[in-house]
């Protein structure tokens, strides 16, 4: 068995946000948990030196972004509690300090330099909604928190993410739209002029912007067919020329240092590559090996693209790719002892029909040595989101319960993403019904396959999929021999109201309105069907979680005591809905999988 303790110890880059190139092209600014939790390095892109810790401090870091103009000036965000209350961190590289230029608010880790590096655009719910805003960077070298922000201009829809043109004119700014579609609005920071992205006056789904170097061009993802096809606007003429048109989602679009070529991503189901496109049309593939790779960013040269890869085998890193020649270089270091046995560890995409018997995509994960004449015991996972699928990306939980002997199932519901948008649009004011019909058919195909035994398969599942969870046990009670619902929420309308304003309004998004919806937000709340439940129950979460708030699981825990259910509650005040503290999170995933032991 591989110790789940030694797995939560090995280092890795952060794959949840983007890293950066320094102006001069020398070197990489990115953020790792090298120490336990997540703060910024610094790495010369030709390994000439061993990364460097830059200014550790209280909270954990993200995103770092060089100013354009002054290579010693570093903006990163900072959580400090877990809350996800980011706030902006302007870091002095050449005499070691560093500023809160938001104290006192709630931020998007996402914000954008502005050319000449006088500003930056940063997303803010000051007023309720995330909006964008201007703040004013001081002049002298020595950083100074200004009050001085101005309204960048509001869509009236929460804003996920800005890009500012090299121009210095437009901010491209990605919204939340209806259901789970987003828009890019171009929001001019000369007037009052805002254009939504659209065709024939029709607005698109959107997002993920990347301006050409001249100013000129803007490449985004969109769903004009089925999957994600990469486009590009053309500023002068405010038409669209779309990129690509495959089957398989492509997305993460970046524009070389030149204009002449992009690079993005393009996936095909639980497996991506990289793909740079000459603007001529001819293109070429790459990748490290099987597995996801993320955020390409070009070096000043063109002539190699960074990229983040990572596998079952191989936790996140930073990896060159070169496009003149056959050379792939890995950048950072994530060495472990354990790698060999890790490998052991085989994770097959498969298909099973589910209770209405369209096929669901979904990884099964076995060891290499598994006795498939003795039926193991198995867990499934239900994925968070739900707008995101499990790939074949790294994963130290399921690591460890396969190496127990254990299977382990993880669907991609209706409801995920990755397979098309008929396929991600499938559980529309539809959530806690056919995603959790199509998650107990998991249990179901086990059983039917002979994989599993029908007596040992437990279930569990982060946010989401924690819902899902505790969705599965009163809905399917008799499938399973227990399961932990981890950050869940039980009740769509407590944990409705108590949430942020923009969690309220994907909520109304993808569920109507409470009020008006009121017997589906009912029906598709567990909590109000806790006398189900028939096997033993754990509910962990995070005391400062802004959108599964612990007060919830408080409720669900009181209900199932009342109940007289066997319940297992672990509540860690000091964490949000991602727990970052190292003891913590070992305390949770040990206390997780002793509980999944005890039963199976």
């Amino acid at each position: 068995m591989i110790s789940l303790e030694h797995l939560l110890v090995i280092p890795c880059v952060d794959q949840n946000n983007p890293f950066d190139i320094s102006p001069d092209g020398t070197t990489i600014a990115y953020s790792s948990n090298i120490s336990g939790k997540w703060e910024l390095y610094l790495l010369p892109i030709d390994r000439s030196d061993q990364p460097q810790l830059v200014q550790p401090g209280p909270g954990n870091r993200f995103t770092p972004k060089f100013s354009p103009v002054t290579p010693e000036l570093l903006m990163c965000v900072v959580d400090y509690d877990g809350s996800e209350s980011y706030h902006l961190l302007l870091c002095d590289l050449a005499i070691g300090e560093s500023i809160d230029l938001t104290p006192g608010e709630t931020l998007q880790p996402n914000f954008s330099w502005s050319p000449d590096g006088r500003q930056v655009a940063f997303i803010s719910n000051r007023t309720g909604i995330f909006d964008v805003y201007l703040l004013d960077l001081p002049s002298s070298t020595t950083p100074k928190r200004t009050e001085t922000a101005r309204h960048a201009g509001s869509t009236g829809h929460p804003i996920w993410d800005v890009c500012w043109s090299p121009d210095g004119n437009w901010l491209a700014c990605s919204v939340e739209t209806e259901g789970s579609d987003y828009g890019i609005y171009l929001i001019s920071t000369q007037n009052e002029d805002v254009i939504l992205l659209g065709e024939s006056g029709i607005p698109i789904n959107a997002s993920e912007p990347d301006w050409s170097p001249d100013g000129s061009q803007l490449i985004f993802r969109s769903t004009r067919h089925e999957y994600y096809d990469i486009g590009a606007y053309n500023i002068e003429t405010g038409r669209i020329t779309w990129i690509t048109d495959l089957d398989g989602d492509d997305d993460n679009p970046v524009w070389d240092t030149t204009g002449t070529k992009i690079a993005h991503i393009h996936n095909d189901k639980s497996l991506n590559w990289l793909v740079v496109q000459e603007l001529n049309g001819s293109c070429d593939s790459y990748k490290v090996a099987a597995g996801m790779h993320s955020h390409p960013r070009f070096t000043h040269d063109s002539k190699n693209v960074i990229v983040l890869f990572e596998n079952p085998h191989q936790p996140p890193n930073l990896w060159r790719i070169s496009l003149e020649s056959d050379p792939i270089h890995k950048l950072t270091n994530s060495a472990s002892a354990l790698f060999d046995d890790i490998k052991l560890i085989k994770a097959d995409e498969i298909q099973y029909p589910g209770l209405d018997d369209a096929q669901v995509p979904a990884l099964l994960f076995r060891s290499a040595s598994t006795d498939l004449n003795i039926l193991p015991a198995a867990v499934v996972i239900a994925h968070g989101g739900p707008n995101w699928h499990i790939s074949q990306g790294w994963d130290p939980f399921i690591v460890h319960l396969v190496s127990r002997g254990w299977i382990v199932l993880a669907p991609n519901y209706r409801g995920s993403t990755g397979y098309g948008r008929t396929w991600q649009n499938a559980s529309y004011h539809d959530m806690g019904g056919i995603d959790t019909n199509d998650v107990a058919a998991g249990t179901q195909y086990l059983v039917r396959a002979g994989l599993a035994n029908p007596l040992k398969i437990a279930i569990t599942g982060r946010s989401h999929g924690g819902f899902l969870t505790m969705s599965c046990l009163t809905r399917f009670p008799n499938l399973w021999a227990a399961g932990s619902g981890v950050v869940p929420f039980f009740d769509w309308v407590a944990s409705h109201y108590a949430a942020r304003e923009d969690l309220q309004h994907w909520n109304i998004q993808n569920m109507g309105d409470p009020i008006e919806n009121k017997q589906l937000w009912y029906e598709r709340s567990p909590l109000n069907y806790l006398e189900q439940v028939c096997v033993p129950v754990q509910i962990i979460c995070g005391g400062i979680d802004p959108r599964c708030p612990a007060q919830d699981s408080i409720s669900a825990r009181d209900r199932l005591q009342t109940l007289g259910k066997q319940v297992d509650f672990l509540l860690y005040p000091d964490e949000g809905h991602t727990f970052l503290k190292k003891e913590n999170i070992l305390d949770a995933e040990t206390n997780c999988v002793n509980f999944l032991a005890r039963y199976l």
